[in-house]
């Protein structure tokens, strides 16, 4: 069952599932549960959490709910692990902060179809990490929902080990 950090909802029988289907069925987007993601978290599973919540705030406010849930499962569509050694300086995180939406735009383009809203979300998920601003408001609320869904996911793995 396809569902998002901290919701008991199955998204594959939801209103975000159709919009988004493309993406989460598609051969490359699937090799995203190879990698791990904040620790325990696999970056599908990351993307999936940041896509569904920035689908459902933008719904809320009736801003371009398909257009966040497309971008926030594209934002991080890169192929390579971000923890242990080779990435562990200081210097190589700060590099990693401002690339990875670069190659997960990238990425992206080479297998979906991007509306320049849709660009634009992926390329500056990392503000305020990074100056640039998105340019929209549902830009703004992929960049945020992924530093809160950050937030959970370390917050879900910690009560895991307190419970083991």
């Amino acid at each position: 069952m396809l569902h998002a950090i901290a919701s008991r909802k199955n998204l594959a029988a939801n209103d975000y599932y159709m919009p988004v289907a493309d993406i989460l069925e598609h051969s490359r987007f699937q090799h995203l549960k190879d990698y791990r993601h904040h620790i325990r978290t696999t970056r599908f599973q990351h993307s999936v959490n940041v896509s569904y919540y920035s689908y459902r705030v933008c719904k809320r406010f009736r801003w371009d709910a398909v257009s966040a849930a497309r971008a926030g499962l594209l934002h991080d569509f890169y192929f390579y692990e971000t923890h242990g050694s080779s990435h562990s300086s200081e210097t190589k995180q700060t590099a990693h902060l401002s690339s990875h939406p670069v190659l997960a735009l990238s990425n992206a383009k080479k297998s979906f179809s991007l509306t320049e809203k849709e660009s634009d979300c992926i390329v500056h998920h990392m503000w305020p990490f990074v100056r640039q601003k998105p340019h929209s408001k549902e830009g703004i609320v992929i960049a945020i929902v992924d530093k809160c869904v950050a937030v959970l996911e370390f917050c879900a793995l910690h009560q895991k080990n307190k419970n083991h």
